[in-house]
């Protein structure tokens, strides 16, 4: 599979490179799909349980996880508040805990959606040129080439407004990946 990939530089201008999976073949009926801020407690456990509630209604083979770059929750319960918001809209998303993004984590998946720049940047570093395409800011497919991102509710709140971020993006990134018959 080869498409146009977001590179955002420090200047945060947005570059396009053509990048091809070369090792892996992407398979649309059987994807893999990890969730990625910066604790695993607020964003992407929300992402996670909003996509498996998705992946489930619409019956597709589809896995979904979600992680941290940072390592200060490692273990946790997503925040009480994410919990909350998911419950609001009939889901549970409280047996999910915390883990830290790892580097194999690379191979893993098809795709790794971030919920922002700084997360985005942090693991393009970590790629290499066979996974680096992999990397993608989840609302790009939503808003294709605008650079924009999950806003961060942990200080200021906004949970609901997050889950309804996410609830449509998720929708964005389903209708993008379906095969067409």
């Amino acid at each position: 599979m080869c498409e146009i990939v977001p590179v955002i530089g420090s200047t945060s201008k947005l570059y396009h490179s053509l990048l091809c999976y070369k090792l892996k073949v992407y398979n649309p009926l059987h994807m893999k799909i990890l969730m990625v801020c910066l604790g695993n407690i607020c964003r992407s456990p929300l992402a996670q349980g909003i996509m498996e509630e998705k992946i489930r209604s619409r019956k597709l083979e589809w896995e979904v996880d979600s992680c941290g770059t940072g390592s200060w929750h490692i273990g946790e319960n997503p925040d009480p508040r994410s919990i909350q918001v998911a419950r609001q809209n009939n889901m549970d998303i409280s047996n999910q805990r915390a883990r830290q993004f790892k580097r194999s984590d690379l191979d893993q998946y098809d795709y790794i959606l971030t919920m922002d720049t700084q997360n985005y940047n942090d693991l393009r570093r970590q790629a290499n040129k066979d996974n680096i395409s992999k990397i993608r800011l989840i609302m790009d497919f939503q808003y294709p080439g605008e650079n924009r991102i999950v806003p961060d509710p942990y200080f200021h709140g906004g949970f609901e407004k997050v889950f309804q971020i996410l609830d449509d993006v998720c929708d964005h990134f389903i209708e993008h990946h379906q095969v067409k018959n």
